[in-house]
């Protein structure tokens, strides 16, 4: 198999993207051994990088959202067969997606939306089970009980808010306040189904104010939760819920919360393939049921680009756009060229 790892270079004393074979792994036990044919960027996949721009180790092959075709199957797998199209984010233990094949545990697996091509497919595992598990799994919200509650999503035109916006919208029925900071991100946000897009970059109290908006019942922080934990804690009603995807750096004082009985949590998509919980195939489940939003119409994909073939420059200039922090909905690669050529 072909594949695009990243390496550091002792006599260069730099690391970068190199193009490589090694041998296609056999699936085992509930693996899923997978033909990779579209992959999409997340900003994980720069953050694992970093970590390895002064280690000298083997390549390491990033990316972890991947759209394919089920080559071959472990003994133990019941969920899928050869040849069916699946979609998955993966475990970020495990080599990642860029490159030809891959091995993944059928219970962290979809079965991919029959409505979509391999890229637009590529653009929503990673970002639609974070969503997903935000909003249901770590805010609890119960489409039932909660609808017409208000929630703010701080980071709405990236990948995980576009997703975000459309589940809190059109599946748990909530008043959606979204941010963004230009006019191209704000019109992406109202097209995805926010009532209100507010600028994070300005004061966003004052913005709820003069907008006359409810205050929100939840919060999902998509951006730095260093920059907005003070907003948030004063933001947020009696009683509700913050959730962040973003790791801080700061120490933050979670006493601003204890007067209003308000909680924080953390949403982190790979915990359950990472510690094997054993409530893992709720991925496969969510997935699949992504799926049948987006086959029925409720939902779209967030693919906003294809960056064309995957390949090492491809890799660096979507690592360099998401780093940019300008990106709107989903960057995605097609598959790599393994003719030899």
């Amino acid at each position: 198999m072909k594949a695009i790892g990243y390496q550091y270079n002792k006599e260069k004393k730099t690391a970068t993207f190199v193009e490589f074979e090694q041998q296609t792994p056999e699936p085992k036990d509930h693996d899923l051994l997978v033909k990779i044919e579209a992959v999409s960027v997340n900003p994980v996949d720069y953050k694992v990088r970093q970590k390895f721009e002064s280690s000298d180790n083997p390549p390491r092959i990033l990316g972890w959202d991947a759209a394919g075709v089920v080559e071959s199957i472990g003994g133990k797998v019941s969920l899928f067969k050869k040849g069916d199209r699946v979609f998955y984010a993966g475990d970020i233990t495990l080599s990642g997606s860029n490159a030809s094949h891959q091995l993944v545990d059928e219970h962290i697996v979809g079965n991919m939306p029959k409505s979509l091509d391999f890229p637009a497919a590529a653009a929503l595992p990673l970002t639609s089970i974070t969503a997903w598990e935000a909003l249901f799994d770590r805010l609890k919200i119960d489409p039932a009980v909660d609808r017409d509650k208000q929630i703010l999503i701080i980071g709405g035109a990236g990948g995980v808010g576009s997703i975000a916006i459309q589940l809190a919208k059109k599946i748990a029925h909530l008043q959606v306040v979204a941010t963004a900071s230009r006019e191209e991100s704000r019109e992406w946000c109202l097209s995805l189904g926010a009532d209100y897009v507010i600028n994070h970059h300005d004061n966003m109290i004052e913005q709820f104010q003069q907008q006359a908006l409810a205050i929100p019942d939840y919060i999902l922080c998509l951006n730095s939760t260093d920059d907005h934990f003070k907003t948030m804690s004063e933001l947020i009603a009696p009683q509700g819920m913050i959730c962040s995807i973003v790791e801080t750096t700061q120490s933050h004082n979670l006493d601003e919360l204890k007067s209003k009985s308000a909680g924080f949590v953390w949403e982190f998509m790979f915990t359950r393939s990472m510690y094997i919980t054993a409530d893992r195939i709720k991925q496969h489940e969510l997935l699949n049921s992504i799926s049948k939003l987006i086959d029925s119409g409720k939902i779209k994909t967030t693919l906003k680009e294809v960056f064309g073939q995957m390949s090492a420059e491809n890799i660096i200039e979507a690592h360099k756009q998401l780093e940019a922090g300008s990106s709107i909905g989903k960057i995605v690669l097609t598959q790599i060229d393994s003719s030899g050529k």
